[in-house]
């Protein structure tokens, strides 16, 4: 996995020195998002079907392809914050998970501008890099900052998220939109955000995050505080001591 998504990062990295160039022209950068995005997704499936023959694959681009082996799943981000890319912003991430018998199990999120590389291995921990993560020991939202997703034109709930804003913002010390939800559970994993919450996602987006967080001592579930957050496409993340707070106030401010 982490092979595979260096060498799709290189070629990321080097499209990503072209598209500062293209901010001229929108609709040219756009297309040559669309073709970095394709052929990362090319990349990362052609390395990951030479190193696991028979592994199922579930990308952004092309849906799901089924293996000879049912019990193993890919699922892939080629390029996850997509708009931060086209607008030269350099906070994207490639991300891998590994599903076995609907349990993820491995876990790579790797931001190849900063050379990042969040890794986690179900049981065996969390790292960036060579370090291990743990996640943030702060208790109380007052001294907390969560990150979010804040719905777009045309994508989204935007009366849900500004209630939910609403409840949240008032009670923390900060709350940041970085348009990469990938790296926003790798961050909640690192410490750098106690929290995070987000609605109207897939499964690709969240499946390596969950892992990340979860073997870095956090919790994770959907915005409902209910278990299966990869089915449900929504997601609250924190440690222990945070994410019920964020979840009472997710309630509220459904009430």
């Amino acid at each position: 996995m982490i092979d595979a998504v260096r060498k799709a990062g290189r070629a990321l990295a080097r499209d990503f020195g072209e598209v500062t160039e293209l901010q001229v022209s929108r609709k040219g950068a756009a297309d040559y998002v669309s073709a970095a995005d394709l052929k990362s997704e090319q990349t990362l499936f052609e390395e990951l079907s030479r190193a696991r023959p028979g592994y199922g694959f579930l990308g952004e681009e092309r849906g799901l392809i089924e293996g000879t082996d049912k019990t193993h799943t890919w699922i892939v981000d080629p390029l996850d914050g997509t708009t931060n890319f086209l607008h030269a912003i350099p906070h994207f991430a490639i991300n891998i998970a590994l599903q076995r018998e609907g349990a993820v199990v491995a876990a790579v999120t790797y931001n190849p501008v900063t050379n990042e590389l969040f890794w986690a291995e179900k049981g065996k921990g969390a790292f960036v890099n060579d370090r291990r993560l743990r996640v943030a020991a702060r208790t109380k939202m007052e001294e907390s900052v969560l990150a979010t997703g804040i719905p777009f034109m045309g994508h989204g709930q935007h009366a849900t998220f500004l209630k939910e804003l609403h409840q949240i913002s008032q009670r923390v010390a900060g709350v940041r939109r970085y348009g990469a939800a990938a790296l926003d559970l790798a961050w909640v994993a690192a410490g750098r955000f106690d929290g995070y919450w987000e609605r109207d996602l897939h499964a690709w987006d969240l499946a390596a995050g969950l892992l990340l967080v979860t073997e870095a001592g956090g919790k994770v579930t959907d915005a409902e505080g209910h278990d299966d957050a990869l089915a449900a496409g929504s997601i609250c993340a924190g440690n222990l001591e945070i994410h019920p707070q964020i979840i009472e106030r997710l309630r509220q401010a459904a009430k």
